[in-house]
């Protein structure tokens, strides 16, 4: 390998460097509301200048709160165009979610908007609601620490991911739904794809699909005796059955961790023997990574802001809109660590490097000697996920089952048969203890997120499990995932799939709230 030489970058200067560039996140301080901003900014990707947005606090791009500290953010648009944002893992008052019209409108040019409640501790991210805004990069870490954060010795990272295009969002999407997008094993659809952007009021009050009480349990999991077993139809490589399932359905200029590709990564000091917490969030509009520690001792620790029991391992992967917190004990021994993300099914890769000081730092090239997997076909990772604050044992009140479906040919994504607009909301009380089914019947995976709540896996494809809590699960193509919540504020809460183009074209719907009688 070649030494890196872009901007200077030596060994003997990479913490110098990885300071420099590395997008600094704001420590928020005090008690008078933290400053933020919606604003464009200016990113090198690959010698090639490409203007973005971002989220702007006090010291750069994000947040960090201190133990304790509420959410009290003044959001200001500096866009051109309205705006709103999502705070994404925590749970505020459903009037400061951040989703169109639900029940705020979009910040106008200018305005300010302020938002103050309880914040949730873990890793966590903030992004535009708006599908083309988050597209193009309007999002950025949301760390909120714990005390026995601030207690432990360790070191904090934050690998922000995101894949990147310097075409319009808007021609990317169009792109994408007339097959034209490339992509690796994607099939290749028609049409034009429907501008449904977010949500943007026009919602009725129609009654959810509710299948009755299907079932008690410790953690609220669901008979699953007369439940097919899907997971054994996938194979590796994303094979299923015979049948290739659909990976990556268009290719992106650029893949990056923290703003930067491989070409010129950000490189963090660490110390020698010292311990790593590496704080992964991706941001991606449509691509899944894994993970990959290389040669240093690595434990899974945290999902989606949540607490597992220690995961050890050199490969984890991440759906979009999902969170993994891996401790990293480093050698006593100097060196460059590099921490790869990589693209499922795919040889395209990102990654920051940890370097002790002086230690030598050659330059990795952005595609992979091999592909890598699809990811978690069989959902084996997430069935090694338990958790450890468990949903606390009640009786289930009401469950439903959700049916994901849609294809390449046309490029249409529906929940329960139907695209957002014509959707059918599902129906839930304050209080009640509650399982979704999701049922993946398209040969697609879909990252599932739902606001406003936290919900525990208590099943896959028809295996009753403990596992971790959430509020982003993967569902890999003809497969099911259960998942147990107690339900939260009377109110409409967005229930989507967290792939951009999925979204799009439709797959949403409402966790419409009723008061508790």
């Amino acid at each position: 390998m070649n030494m890196l030489s872009r901007r200077g970058f030596l060994a003997a200067s990479a913490a110098a460097i990885g300071a420099a560039h590395l997008p600094r996140i704001a420590f928020a301080q005090g008690v008078a509301p933290i400053s933020l901003s919606a604003a464009t900014r200016t990113l090198d990707i690959d010698g090639r200048a490409a203007t973005v947005f971002g989220l702007a606090g006090p010291g750069g791009q994000g947040l960090i709160l201190d133990p304790g500290q509420r959410f009290r953010v003044d959001l200001t648009n500096d866009l051109d165009v309205g705006t709103i944002i999502h705070w994404h893992g925590q749970i505020p008052p459903n009037a400061q979610d951040g989703v169109p019209d639900m029940p705020m409108p979009l910040l106008a040019p200018g305005e300010t908007r302020s938002y103050d409640f309880e914040a949730r501790p873990g890793t966590h991210w903030m992004h535009s609601h708006v599908p083309t805004q988050e597209m193009q990069l309007l999002a950025a870490p949301l760390i909120v620490r714990s005390a026995e954060d601030v207690a432990a010795d360790r070191q904090d990272v934050v690998m922000f991911l995101h894949d990147f295009s310097f075409k319009a969002p808007e021609e990317v999407l169009a792109e994408i739904g007339a097959g034209h997008g490339g992509g690796h094993g994607a099939g290749h659809g028609a049409g034009a794809l429907p501008d449904q952007g977010a949500p943007m009021g026009g919602m009725g009050a129609m009654q959810g699909m509710d299948h009755g009480a299907m079932g008690h349990g410790a953690t609220g999991g669901m008979p699953m005796g007369n439940m097919p077993r899907m997971g054994g139809m996938m194979g590796m490589g994303g094979q299923m059955g015979g049948m290739a399932m659909d990976l990556n359905d268009y290719d992106w200029d650029a893949y990056l961790a923290n703003d930067r590709t491989l070409s010129d990564p950000e490189v963090v000091q660490v110390e020698r023997g010292g311990r790593i917490r590496l704080r992964v969030i991706n941001a991606a509009a449509a691509t899944v990574f894994w993970i990959e520690t290389g040669g240093a001792e690595a434990r899974l620790v945290a999902v989606d802001g949540h607490a597992v029991e220690p995961l050890a391992g050199t490969r984890f992967g991440l759906a979009m809109g999902q969170r993994l917190d891996i401790e990293i004990d480093l050698p006593h021994e100097g060196g460059a660590w590099p921490i790869l993300a990589l693209r499922e099914g795919a040889r395209e890769r990102t990654g920051l490097i940890l370097a002790t000081q002086g230690a030598e730092v050659r330059r990795l090239d952005a595609m992979a000697d091999a592909e890598a997997p699809a990811f978690d076909t069989d959902l084996a990772q997430e069935a090694r996920l338990i958790a450890l604050d468990a949903l606390p044992d009640r009786p289930v009140d009401r469950s439903q089952m959700l049916m994901l479906g849609g294809s390449m040919q046309p490029y249409v994504w529906t929940i329960n048969g139907a695209v957002w607009g014509q959707h059918q909301p599902i129906t839930a009380r304050s209080g009640e203890r509650v399982v979704l089914s999701f049922h993946n019947m398209s040969m697609m995976a879909h990252p599932m997120h739902l606001h406003g709540h936290v919900f525990q896996v208590v099943g896959l494809n028809g295996r009753r499990v403990v596992g971790a809590l959430r509020d982003t699960v993967h569902v890999p193509p003809m497969s099911m995932v259960d998942v147990a919540l107690d339900v939260g504020e009377a109110a409409r809460w967005m229930l989507h799939c967290h792939h951009m183009p999925h979204l799009t074209t439709g797959m949403m719907t409402e966790f419409a709230v009723t008061a508790s009688v």
